[in-house]
């Protein structure tokens, strides 16, 4: 290990290191050096909501661990905190200090203002009763909002960087649909952005927000951030990292990072369904002092970006039209249904697919799942064998949903304790049935779960494979959950909180004009820049 190094632990000002040299000795061996192993803070905080869903979020759809208990979840979860707690006991010199997590079950509206108030109350406290540390690292999501704070996000690292102090570095994670704000940029060091949409780096996202913290503690970086704000808001297959135009850019972004002096860089499209007033895409370059660099970056970013704006914009087919087609495919048909998306924030209780099938004289098996608390209350009543004359679907947004009379089956009752298929993380639907009714079966659920993969229809004896239609509740899936096997995948223009017809949700927040809600925006970058240097006054 070279001099410069052993200079730069301990805490020479002047001592600087390379930083693939910092990021060969994390991966490769444990640091040996001459003072006490650094303390760093470990913190979560994370949902992404819909403010088109009329049913509020409460503290109660968070599941909340602290200390050890949040140590021992993500020990056995693949993501960001598992990735940074693996980054720092991969360098042996930092002890994490673990204080506090909630994180949201699945997406929902905003949260109401007392759970907030408790959830930034408990974070707050539980950072105050860490005692000193070195530096910190917060996962965040960037899209959440509760009544009277269009930024919780924003408002915790404020209140953080309160009690910690302006000497004490604080990097953030977040979700690439996390709505940058001026607010989060003045109070965190650095700040690490997913790469992958669908979303498969969440481990390595927390790798990297770790290693970065350690550049600025060992290395002696002194990060400066530069953001171009894009009026733009997008969705669709385009934003698919592996085979959409978006994932060009993001391989720019992850080309800076590879770089000596690059920390971090993307591109976060926001989350067009939280309509805030900072609601925006933003690119984002961090880099080592160099201010020039951060901002050629962020703003060759947002040039990349900027032209693809009407590609990626989400292609809708109409119901009728995929109901017809559905008719005549050779095999399963699966119909998106991402307007009512429980894990964007949607509130699950759409029935219209089923009503249309219906409706069209559809004869094939269909397989849907539907949210509607007081069927599944119904089906307990009666129990498994018997038959309910019930409703179904439109039992959270009237506005939106109509509910329809059925006369069912109750085929199978559970409490609605499952894991996911993708990340064997635990889902609790509530009191779940099972519900059989000439050609259709419906998994309701009592509350809602996300529905990007299988698990449920799994989890309840149900298998997409044997159904004709299936109804998926979600933008993208997995390709082996549904689109490797099935004979046809369509996205359909349905109503709901969650819609990628992004024009019918009634944005009244949100900056105007922002393209595509008004015609004609127009796009002049410019770069914001964000220095924290109080360490090295």
């Amino acid at each position: 290990m070279s001099d410069k190094f052993r200079l730069s632990v301990t805490g020479d000002p002047q001592a600087r290191v390379c930083p693939f040299e910092i990021a060969l000795c994390l991966e490769r061996a444990p640091i040996r050096h001459n003072r006490a192993v650094l303390r760093a803070l470990v913190a979560e905080c994370k949902q992404e909501v819909s403010t088109f869903n009329p049913v509020a979020s409460t503290y109660r759809d968070f599941a909340v661990r602290a200390g050890t208990e949040l140590v021992d979840h993500h020990a056995s979860v693949r993501k960001e905190v598992g990735g940074a707690l693996a980054e720092f006991e991969r360098g042996g010199i930092f002890r994490p200090v673990p204080t506090y997590s909630a994180v949201s079950y699945t997406s929902g509206g905003r949260l109401e203002r007392a759970s907030f108030g408790r959830i930034a109350d408990e974070f707050l406290e539980s950072i105050r009763s860490a005692g000193p540390v070195d530096g910190a690292y917060f996962a965040l999501h960037g899209a959440m909002a509760a009544e009277g704070e269009d930024d919780p996000e924003g408002f915790l690292l404020r209140e953080s960087r309160k009690i910690l102090g302006e000497g004490v570095p604080i990097v953030a994670s977040l979700d690439l649909h996390g709505i940058v704000t001026a607010q989060m940029l003045r109070h965190a060091d650095v700040i690490v952005a997913f790469h992958t949409y669908p979303h498969v780096d969440f481990f390595e996202t927390g790798e990297r927000a770790a290693r970065a913290l350690a550049r600025i503690l060992l290395g002696n970086a002194r990060p400066v951030t530069a953001w171009v704000k894009m009026p733009m808001l997008v969705r669709g297959d385009e934003l698919i990292t592996e085979t959409g135009a978006f994932g060009k850019v993001i391989g720019e972004a992850q080309a800076y990072e590879a770089t000596p002096g690059g920390i971090s860089a993307a591109v976060l499209i926001g989350n067009p369904f939280t309509d805030v007033p900072e609601l925006r895409t933003s690119a984002l370059a961090v880099a080592d002092g160099d201010e020039e660099a951060a901002v050629r970056c962020a703003m060759g970013l947002s040039r990349q970006m900027w032209p693809s704006r009407g590609r990626m914009q989400a292609r809708l087919t109409s119901l009728e039209d995929g109901i017809r087609g559905a008719s005549r495919a050779r095999g399963t048909a699966v119909l998106m249904d991402a307007a009512d998306a429980t894990s964007s924030g949607a509130t699950g209780d759409s029935v219209e697919i089923v009503r249309a099938a219906a409706e069209a004289g559809y004869s094939g098996r269909i397989l849907a799942p539907v949210v509607d608390p007081a069927a599944v209350a119904r089906a307990f009543n009666a129990g498994v064998g018997r038959s309910i004359s019930t409703t179904v679907g439109g039992a959270l947004d009237p506005a939106r949903f109509r509910p329809l009379s059925v006369n069912a089956r109750v085929r199978l009752l559970s409490d609605g304790e499952f894991r996911s298929e993708t990340f064997r993380s635990k889902w609790r639907a509530g009191p779940t049935a099972v519900l059989e009714w000439r050609n259709v079966v419906l998994v309701a659920t009592s509350r809602p779960v996300s529905l990007y993969d299988r698990a449920l229809f799994l989890a309840h004896g149900q298998d997409p494979g044997a159904y004709d239609l299936v109804v998926v509740k979600s933008p993208h899936c997995e390709p082996h959950m549904f689109k490797s096997w099935c004979a046809s995948l369509v996205s359909v223009d349905c109503p709901g909180a969650t819609s990628a017809n992004l024009r019918s949700l009634g944005h009244t927040s949100c900056s105007r004009p922002v393209y595509p809600l008004d015609e004609g925006t127009e796009f002049r970058p410019e770069a914001e820049v964000f220095r924290r240097h109080p360490r090295h006054a």
